[in-house]
């Protein structure tokens, strides 16, 4: 048995998974059948690291502070449980700035490993990895699967079955496209206007076709949704008074009440947002960008229905570890 650490840092959140790995493992992202993992501590931590960067190319002192922030109780949560190994994936955010060896230098500081900033094909194989690895066998589930990992700066489309077949990374996110559409003088459009959401959907619709030029996306016979974006809009779809990962977990979402949820998130004011018992106040802002992207993808496969993981990049980061 081995004890291992797993950090995603993302665009908008860092998330860290504390588990015991039974079994050998090659860690190669999408392997077949290897370690068990028995999770002692999994946590979510929204910070906006990628605040301001698609404007400036620059990571926001501010941002880098809550993100170090989260980094010393993580820090204190590895040394309780008393990980072995640990292993921290920088994703979409600080891929782009030009301040990122600032980011590299606190993590090290703090944590004691330096973070390895992977590219878009890596995090695809990591989401693909953690989020079919239990997945395996089903008989309800066509393969092969198209795994969507929906982030805040760059969503991640895979397609395989026991392995990888195809990957690419496209730098459309809830993050990324709030920002570059919504937020006028520093203001969140409430609600966003038609001439806005248009503007929003069209680059999501180009970010596919960029997509299926590497990824046929069409060929997918199940489609696997991750991320904070896709997991709220199956709280939504669910009515729960409180997010319960539990329930959320391989649910499933009709593209009908996909395009449903997300028409009224688009028309729904930051307040109204705010009202949703299962929103995260980190999500409030983002979310109905994070949902036309969901449908947009849906749309654009044919889906019919998201099967919706809790089991993403962390995972499979976890998986590698271990």
């Amino acid at each position: 048995m081995t004890r291992v650490a797993a950090i995603d840092c993302g665009t908008n959140s860092i998330r860290l998974l504390v588990a015991d790995a039974t079994g050998a493992s090659d860690g190669a992202p999408g392997a077949g059948p290897a370690a068990e993992l028995a999770e002692l501590d999994r946590r979510m931590t929204i910070v906006r690291l990628g605040q301001g960067v698609d404007r400036t190319g620059r990571l926001a002192p501010e941002a880098l502070e809550r993100t170090f922030a989260a980094c010393r109780e993580y820090a204190d949560v590895i040394k309780e449980h008393g990980a072995e190994r640990v292993r921290f994936v920088a994703t979409s955010a600080s891929r782009d700035a030009e301040n990122r060896a600032d980011f590299v230098r606190g993590v090290v500081d703090i944590l004691g490993v330096e973070p390895e900033v992977i590219t878009g094909d890596q995090e695809a194989e990591f989401s693909f990895t953690g989020a079919t690895r239990e997945l395996r066998g089903r008989d309800d589930l066509a393969l092969p699967y198209l795994v969507v990992d929906i982030g805040g700066g760059s969503t991640e489309f895979v397609v395989g079955d026991d392995r990888v077949r195809a990957a690419r990374s496209v730098d459309v996110g809830c993050v990324r496209m709030t920002e570059r559409h919504l937020v006028h003088d520093g203001t969140v459009a409430d609600p966003p206007t038609e001439k806005q959401i248009a503007a929003m959907r069209a680059d999501i619709e180009a970010a596919l076709d960029l997509a299926e030029q590497t990824v046929p996306l069409r060929e997918a016979r199940t489609l696997v949704g991750l991320a904070g974006s896709v997991t709220t809009v199956s709280a939504i779809a669910q009515e729960l008074p409180a997010y319960d990962s539990a329930r959320i977990h391989h649910s499933r979402v009709s593209r009908d009440r996909v395009r449903e949820i997300t028409g009224w998130l688009l028309r729904a004011t930051h307040a109204e947002r705010a009202a949703i018992p299962s929103m995260h106040p980190g999500r409030v802002d983002v979310i109905g960008a994070g949902a036309l992207v969901l449908l947009a993808i849906m749309e654009r496969t044919g889906a019919e229905e998201v099967v919706v993981s809790e089991h993403d990049i962390l995972d499979g980061i976890a998986w590698s570890v271990a």
